[in-house]
């Protein structure tokens, strides 16, 4: 079983947050990665939910605040719904995901997640005008 560490950091480079998800496979795709980030997040605010929801990707109705979202009123999110919006990210290049020194660009690709594995996600932030 293997222990994943999962890390957000900025386009520069500087490090926001991390945690990690241990008694994973070995081999897992992406999309599985992403299902369970988001799934462990979700938890985690359900567990105490609050107007603050520090996740991947927006919930509905949420606006978005420095390093999260504030939602409307504090309320329990639902994590299948979230990752579904997760992957519609990833595939339109909201944000990418870094496994060790190299770039994976497809929801299907098959990562050897071994004992120890660092995924870092990088938010992208759409330029004015484009």
């Amino acid at each position: 079983m293997a222990t994943v560490t999962f890390k957000d950091e900025t386009a520069m480079g500087r490090p926001v947050g991390a945690f990690e998800v241990g008694g994973l496979p070995d081999r897992m795709t992406v999309r599985e990665l992403i299902r369970i980030r988001v799934r462990e997040e979700v938890a985690r605010h359900n567990a105490r939910p609050g107007v603050r929801f520090h996740g991947l990707v927006r919930p509905t109705d949420a606006e978005v605040e420095l390093n999260g979202y504030r939602l409307r009123e504090a309320r329990t999110l639902d994590w299948e719904a979230q990752a579904e919006i997760a992957e519609r990210a990833f595939a339109g290049n909201g944000f990418l995901v870094l496994v060790g020194d190299r770039q994976v660009e497809e929801l299907d690709e098959v990562v050897e997640v071994g004992a120890e594995l660092s995924l870092v996600f990088v938010k992208l932030v759409p330029l004015a005008g484009g």
